[in-house]
């Protein structure tokens, strides 16, 4: 009996190491993936904070790029500088691309950005009694080799729940992909309506 509990002890001990390695390498990780967002917008924070006025051409490489948008969006309203965001990024299907491509970058996602990502369309669902509905933009993404997921091919994203009030970059908590999901296997209703009911609903 004795050498049971041990046993049970050891597995216990060695489970909670796991776990503690786990949150300390994620933590980790996501530090340096933090301190790799601050130096991809570093020349345009200082000009920000310089004595230049920034310009739409300043502005725009960061707003092309998926990695940056939603950020520099952000850090432009922080500054009261929106006005010179690129219009025609300034869109929820824009905002949901930018906060996709950077859910996935972290390492315990797809711990890469997408070579290839497109729209495919908004799945709608009715939200209350009161006639409410959420929406969500549905995506299909692909790396390359020799990337562990190039075998995939197209894999769906989900960006969401939206609401008819929602605006361009607000903050889109259900943000969410399961790399097995693929274009062949799941449509992008399926893939939505399980974001919605075992992500959205959950939190």
């Amino acid at each position: 009996m004795n050498i049971f509990f041990i046993v049970i002890g050891v597995i216990v001990c060695a489970l909670a190491l796991f776990v503690a390695y786990r949150l300390l390498k994620v933590k980790a990780q996501r530090k340096k993936l933090d301190e790799v967002k601050h130096r991809r917008l570093q020349p345009l924070y200082d000009k920000l904070m310089g004595d230049k006025a920034l310009s739409l051409d300043d502005v725009l490489p960061f707003a092309e790029n998926m990695l940056t948008r939603y950020d520099v969006f952000h850090l432009l309203k922080e500054h009261n500088k929106l006005a010179i965001f690129p219009i025609a990024y300034y869109t929820l299907v824009k905002g949901a691309e930018s906060s996709l491509a950077t859910w996935l970058e972290f390492p315990t996602e797809l711990d890469a950005c997408p070579d290839e990502m497109e729209h495919i369309k908004r799945v709608t669902f009715d939200f209350d009694a009161e006639g409410n509905q959420v929406h969500y933009e549905v995506f299909k993404y692909r790396v390359n080799a020799p990337h562990w997921a190039a075998d995939n091919g197209w894999m769906l994203g989900v960006v969401g729940p939206f609401f008819d009030d929602s605006e361009p970059y607000d903050f889109a908590h259900a943000t969410f992909s399961r790399v097995d999901s693929t274009v062949a296997n799941v449509s992008p209703e399926d893939e939505a309506k399980w974001v919605h009911e075992h992500i959205s609903l959950k939190r």
